[in-house]
């Protein structure tokens, strides 16, 4: 890094939600931009509100739960319109006069960036954006992430953010510190290149037992109720060997084997893609345990792929089902029939996978959804012999169910993204009730 070069502090906000808890779950655009950051030698600091080995707070295992557990939990009170909500509200993460002393432990930064995930967590987003201001009231701040992206209007009036910026932020990143502190450089990456990128920056992390990574972005595909099309329209692979290449460095130089596949597309055009992964992965001899929470598509499950799958060391697969309405499925997706996800299950479980490895999303709370429809789904999977994994339903703006949505929900779903969240089922009918909830977890769990 270059001593005159600016200091640039990136930040990982809190969660304020009924429930959260750490599922692989890293911010991987975050420290992607970091790492960019250092190869190109600015100064960087980073501070993540999530962090669960802060050395303020109890002591815990990383490595315990496959590198997963539950973040630091402070009771709030309920978001205005919530009250009824027969939930704790909390912020997930450390506390705040942690915060504030490690913010006056560096030195003032010239540039803050700070990232967002879900819409209705803004009110962390807000929070932590209060706490920088009032440590750094001379420093601008910088939004980006998914919130950013979705509801840059409401962010702009509520973040409390200088600045909101939408989209790939690998793609601004350099010409945006251009224009805030006036030092420009020379890329030396190319946004366009999924394999010019530096490994994010899981290293600015005081203790880390896992690795999210990303094979590809974006997703051939259009759900109506994801928005991975618009928040990733353009399509990028990785090379093959540059991703095996990357699981080595991690194993080797940090004795990592825990490693989460985000793809939201990890199957697709397999034969020139996750095939040669994973036979790479085999060909390590590396005894790795691999994960897949985002869900691989059931119709691009072969034989050959379950059995690759196997051998390269997948402990738990999510499989996207969503609903075994397979004949009234066309106006959410297009991702699979019966037969295919039956054909599926009998190629993992020949492959050695067991119950308590697969497990397959199944989306409840859509608009219109009845509660026969999602307990049949439920008695469908459980009779398959794998694991049903209840998905709660999420409203989001700019995909297609999002009017359908907006129609049938309870709450005014365009005021305010707190109302979006899927922990208080925002679409669901007057026949559901919270003793309705309980019934389905119950149902779904196995005895």
């Amino acid at each position: 890094m270059k001593h005159d070069a600016p200091h640039i502090l990136l930040v990982n906000p809190w969660i304020h939600d009924f429930a959260a808890y750490d599922f692989w779950a890293k911010p991987l655009g975050l420290l992607s931009l970091a790492a960019i950051l250092v190869q190109h030698e600015f100064n960087v600091s980073y501070m993540d509100c999530l962090d669960r080995f802060h050395p303020r707070a109890c002591k815990a295992d990383p490595y315990a739960r496959n590198g997963r557990g539950p973040y630091i939990k402070t009771f709030l009170p309920k978001p205005k319109g919530l009250e009824d909500v027969p939930r704790n509200f909390s912020r997930y993460g450390i506390k705040p006069e942690w915060f504030k002393e490690d913010l006056h432990s560096i030195s003032e930064p010239n540039l803050i960036l700070v990232t967002s995930l879900m819409t209705y967590w803004y009110p962390g987003v807000q929070e932590t954006i209060t706490v920088l201001k009032e440590a750094f009231p001379n420093t601008p701040i910088v939004l980006g992430g998914i919130y950013a992206s979705l509801c840059p209007d409401h962010a702009k009036v509520y973040s409390g953010a200088d600045k909101v910026v939408t989209g790939s932020g690998e793609s601004n990143i350099l010409k945006l510190l251009e224009d805030y502190t006036g030092f420009a450089v020379h890329p030396k990456f190319d946004p366009d290149d999924f394999d010019t990128y530096p490994y994010p920056a899981f290293d600015l992390q005081r203790k880390f037992a896992y690795i999210p990574i990303l094979t590809s972005r974006g997703c051939p595909f259009d759900c109506s109720y994801c928005a991975s099309r618009f928040l990733n329209p353009k399509r990028m692979l990785r090379n093959p060997e540059a991703v095996v290449s990357e699981i080595i460095y991690w194993y080797k130089k940090y004795n990592i084997e825990e490693f989460a596949f985000y793809d939201d597309a990890l199957l697709v055009n397999a034969r020139q893609h996750v095939i040669p992964i994973l036979e790479g992965i085999i060909n390590t001899g590396l005894k790795l345990r691999l994960h897949t929470p985002n869900a691989v598509h059931v119709r691009r499950i072969s034989k050959k792929i379950a059995h690759l799958m196997y051998r390269s060391g997948f402990k738990t697969i999510r499989l996207g089902l969503e609903t075994t309405g397979f004949e009234s499925r066309k106006d959410l997706d297009q991702k699979v029939t019966q037969d295919e996800f039956e054909q599926a299950v009998v190629f993992l479980k020949d492959a050695g996978f067991n119950k308590n490895m697969i497990g397959a999303y199944l989306l409840a709370g859509l608009p219109d959804q009845t509660l026969v429809s999602i307990e049949d789904s439920i008695k469908t999977v459980k009779q398959s012999g794998i694991t049903p994994v209840l998905a709660y339903y999420t409203p989001i703006p700019q995909t297609a169910l999002w009017k359908r949505a907006v129609a049938c929900s309870r709450y005014d779903l365009e005021s305010d993204p707190i109302f979006t969240n899927n922990a208080i089922w925002p679409c669901r009918t007057q026949s559901f009730s919270w003793k309705t909830i309980t019934h389905l977890k119950n149902l779904a769990a196995f005895h």
